[in-house]
């Protein structure tokens, strides 16, 4: 239970903008002269103007100050090792990595270049920040059960890219989890991991198993109650918004262990029940690739991106700091803990994590420009697609608002939001934690290899995106589908869906170019 529910701690998903490098910190790019000024990471009257309002402003947060932030120790970065599927795993692995002694790998005094600093941020994707000795998951993880029953993907060589051992104690062998790996990390079907990308770690999937397997075996009614509260404890914790009539996070006070473990099973590869989302409404995991180029972070919008600063805050938050912050009168965590009990990364490890990931590539596409995609080119262009996909980013990086939501002139002034809505389910934007009122216009590069699409991952393709017989009642989601639904309609962006068969497919092998 506290694996997991540290791990709704993680994000999955940053959403961003494009960057000035005058703001929080100054980037030269010759690598004989390059020098870095560390930006402040939770800097008070930075972090005042970081966020948009919530669609119900009195409820936006209240964060913790700086000196409270600073209190809390940092975490050390250890060295890691890989996890295997088990009839993958070399001969001796275990005595091998009991042999090992504690290495301490993040030093920012022996970084030099801008490559360095890079180097380090990739230290810190890969770093677990939880770790578990006993356990269900420790357990079953040397189980090829445990992998085959969640269809568990891993690459060519056996690996598990999601996951790490870690020795902080020799001798002892400890699951290292929690990093920005475990999200955004995407196996490939020829066993090649794509770093940064969306990932499909089935981490809700699992959980539910997990918690299956603890309830069987539990021998005591009692237990299974005390893990009931503990569950629903934790859903308040993680999505409860109390301030709205009729909270949907406000169900699993009512439903039973097995409910809950089925809210969370019904959540597909590539979305993930994030912290101040919803576990009937989560959050595609999003791409970071291209990150730099972003306005925007999360489908809403909720954290502006003006400067590398504000990657490194928000990376901060979704690392558990968001549940200090007070929403109207409702704290996630309650009464602020002692400080001392916390953790946090350092400022110098948040701004070579934000180096690494501004410095992502795409993997070569395999979809090549033929006659076909250029025909799509047209039919992009013919639609007026590039409007709010604008090239070369393929997004115009501004706001569109739900329905339902009225926005202020105040918002118009201080934002980059359009007129129009395009009419998608406005529930996750209205009804969460996280919730502005608004969508961001998604980039449309890197979709060849990403998916399910749509800000909760309805659909697991393109082709079914541009069906239209997604908008009717009747319709079967491809991707999230959520508890108990067998049918429900995916509605809203229309622009496509009137297109000729031919028109279509050749829009879609355009798409698949970029």
């Amino acid at each position: 239970m506290q694996r997991w529910i540290t791990s709704r701690l993680v994000a999955i998903s940053f959403i961003l903008v494009a960057v000035t490098a005058s703001i929080g910190g100054q980037v030269a790019r010759d690598p004989k002269t390059w020098s870095s000024v560390v930006p402040r990471t939770w800097d008070d009257q930075e972090m005042e103007s970081l966020e948009l309002p919530l669609a119900q402003p009195a409820a936006s947060p209240r964060h913790i100050s700086s000196d409270y932030y600073y209190q809390m120790p940092v975490r050390p970065i250890y060295k890691s090792y890989p996890v295997y599927r088990p009839d993958r795993q070399p001969a001796g692995y275990a005595d091998f990595l009991e042999a090992q002694q504690p290495e301490i790998i993040f030093d920012s005094s022996r970084l030099r270049t801008e490559e360095d600093w890079i180097k380090a941020g990739e230290l810190v994707f890969d770093a677990p920040i939880e770790f578990e000795s006993s356990g269900s998951l420790f357990s079953e993880i040397k189980h090829t059960g445990w992998f085959d029953k969640n269809r568990i993907l891993t690459t060519k060589d056996g690996i598990l890219p999601n996951m790490k051992y870690v020795i902080r104690e020799k001798g002892k062998i400890e699951l290292g989890i929690l990093s920005c790996a475990m999200c955004h990390s995407r196996v490939m079907p020829d066993g090649s991991v794509i770093k940064g990308a969306q990932g499909n770690f089935p981490d809700d999937r699992a959980f539910g198993y997990e918690t299956r397997m603890e309830a069987a075996n539990a021998k005591d009614a009692k237990v299974n109650d005390k893990k009931l509260q503990e569950l629903r404890s934790f859903m308040r914790k993680s999505y409860a918004a109390p301030w709205l009539q009729n909270d949907p996070n406000s169900q699993p006070e009512r439903m039973t262990l097995e409910q809950i473990v089925s809210v969370m099973e019904a959540i597909p590869p590539g979305a993930c029940a994030r912290q101040g989302t919803s576990a009937f409404y989560p959050a595609r995991i999003p791409d970071l690739i291209g990150i730099k180029d972003r306005r925007y972070l999360d489908a809403s919008g909720l954290v502006r991106h003006r400067a590398i600063g504000d990657l490194m805050r928000y990376a901060a938050l979704n690392q558990g700091a968001d549940l200090l912050s007070a929403y109207a009168d409702f704290r996630p965590r309650g009464d602020l803990p002692d400080p001392s009990k916390e953790s946090r990364y350092s400022d110098e490890q948040l701004y070579a994590l934000a180096l690494f990931l501004y410095s992502l590539k795409p993997p070569p596409n395999p979809n090549k420009f033929d006659n076909l995609a250029s025909r799509g080119k047209q039919v992009f262009e013919e639609q007026g697609c590039g409007l709010c996909h604008t090239p070369p980013l393929y997004t115009n990086n501004k706001l569109t608002p739900a329905d339902g939501f009225q926005v202020t002139d105040e918002q118009r002034k201080r934002d980059d939001i359009m007129s129009a809505s395009v009419h998608t389910d406005s529930t996750s934007t209205l009804k969460t934690r996280r919730g502005t009122g608004y969508y961001k216009v998604p980039s449309l590069r890197g979709l060849w290899y990403r998916g399910p699409f749509e800000h909760n991952g309805s659909v697991a393709t393109l082709e079914d995106w541009f069906d239209p017989g997604r908008l009717r009642d009747d319709y079967t989601p491809t991707g999230f589908r959520g508890y108990g639904v067998k049918a429900r309609a995916v509605k809203g962006h229309q622009f496509g869906l009137d297109l000729s068969t031919q028109d279509r497919r050749a829009l879609i092998a355009f798409l698949k170019t970029l």
